[in-house]
């Protein structure tokens, strides 16, 4: 490469990380809209969530083919970008594969692993497209799963594709002219892969091979800055957020919700005789919240905001869901790409407003979510529980129903008729204290 191609390269290379830390500002700028929450206790059983699930992908596995391919996409696609690494160095001091002179015979077994590694994601991605554009699984032609997250997962799979198939070309017009009389390149790496390849550029003259690596060499390395620039608009940027998300999921046992410490002041107090109502309490417990509940995105804790920027829209948790199942309206895949869909429009607001959300007459309950779909939630947590990496959207759903309840008072009919008989009766059903022990005469 010349002087002027390692300028260029070098203004590409910025230009892309530039644009990429740009991204990533506005989704931590948007994430700590939400309230805050405390999730740094017991870091230890954080961390080891996070390798066993994140890095180990424990959860996807549990399908087994659907896990595998991913693991061998996962895999291998983080263990070939080490390699970005060295093309990066190469292409700002103008050198060829400059690790292989320090690293030695490692730098062959590296290589060789590395283009192994691609065949299979190369094979992974054909088998994922094939699952979703063929055979059809329901859980990827669902009705909330159209437009540009249907295909985005597509675009994917093809970049994905495109980009190892770079990575093999251009290893393999490499090794052809490492090959040539007179050694063009000098010898480095072992292609188990490009071996196969390299007689494709037998008869062409060495001119013609060098243009064509540094072709496949520049749409290697831009791919890969675009792919990258593409994760802020697509939901694979669990590549990244996926460690996050599962360090700081949720540790307490499934099924336990938060509760509102001025409302648990005074569920205290109706059921102490003896409690003094004007008696001094802590801080805490004097508090009344501005809002119960949550009826847009920022009233969401940032975990909840983290989640629905992670959502992989795998549709596993739908797929599992009792509601949906029933045909219910309620998608728990939906939940999370209507949260995301909306903060990111609040994210736009902000940006239009210089730093300030302007209120649009919007809001993520009614405008993306209904009462509807809140309702036909069972709260079994079988969205939690398949989950990949660690979403938890009935948090959501429960925070709205909240806000359902105490802020509007809309509840459903049968729900209100209980809350009703509880107040009364002490009881969810309709009939006295006096006359609740009556069941035991029956027989």
């Amino acid at each position: 490469m010349s002087y002027l191609d390692n300028i260029l390269f070098a203004i590409v290379l910025i230009a892309g990380f530039a644009f990429f830390a740009s991204g990533v500002k506005k989704i931590i700028r948007n994430i700590n809209l939400g309230i805050d929450v405390d999730r740094k206790d017991n870091p230890k059983e954080r961390l080891a969530n996070m390798i066993l699930i994140a890095l180990g992908q424990s959860k996807m596995v549990k399908r087994p083919v659907a896990g595998i391919l991913h693991v061998f996409v996962y895999v291998g696609f983080i263990i070939i970008n080490i390699e970005l690494l060295e093309i990066i160095i190469d292409g700002l001091l103008g050198t060829h594969r400059i690790f292989a002179p320090y690293l030695g015979e490692v730098y062959n077994v590296l290589i060789a692993s590395f283009e192994i590694l691609a065949i299979l994601v190369i094979f992974s991605v054909t088998v994922f497209w094939i699952r979703r554009n063929l055979i059809r699984l329901k859980r990827f032609i669902h009705s909330d799963l159209n437009g540009f997250p249907k295909n985005d997962a597509n675009y994917i799979l093809y970049f994905e594709t495109v980009l190892m198939i770079m990575f093999l070309l251009m290893n393999a017009s490499d090794l052809h002219l490492q090959n040539v009389p007179g050694g063009v390149f000098h010898k480095a790496g072992s292609f188990p892969v490009s071996q196969f390849i390299a007689p494709l550029f037998n008869g062409m003259s060495n001119e013609l091979v060098i243009l064509l690596f540094e072709v496949f060499w520049w749409l290697h390395i831009v791919g890969i800055l675009c792919f990258m620039n593409y994760l802020y608009f697509s939901k694979h940027l669990h590549i990244l957020l996926a460690f996050p998300n599962t360090y700081f999921a949720d540790l307490r046992p499934k099924g336990k919700f938060d509760n509102l410490a001025s409302v648990t002041k005074e569920v205290r107090l109706m059921m102490d005789p003896n409690a003094d109502p004007f008696a001094t309490a802590p801080v805490d417990e004097n508090a009344v919240p501005a809002k119960f509940g949550a009826s847009d995105v920022q009233d969401l804790s940032w975990v909840q905001l983290l989640n629905a920027y992670t959502c992989t829209e795998c549709g596993r948790c739908t797929s599992a869901c009792p509601a949906n199942q029933t045909g219910k309206k309620l998608s728990p895949r939906k939940i999370m790409m209507d949260t995301r869909d909306r903060l990111q429009e609040v994210g736009k607001n902000i940006d239009a407003n210089k730093g300030v959300f302007v209120p649009d007459n919007k809001t993520l309950l009614n405008d993306y979510i209904t009462p509807e779909e809140l309702w036909a939630c069972t709260s079994c947590n079988a969205c939690v529980e398949e989950c990949p990496v660690n979403i938890s959207p009935l948090s959501i759903i429960m925070d709205m129903r909240r806000y359902l309840v105490m802020e509007q008072s809309a509840a459903p009919m049968s729900l209100n008729a209980m809350m009703t008989n509880i107040e009364n009766n002490g009881a969810p059903w309709q009939y006295s204290q006096q006359d609740r022990l009556n069941w035991k005469n029956e027989n």
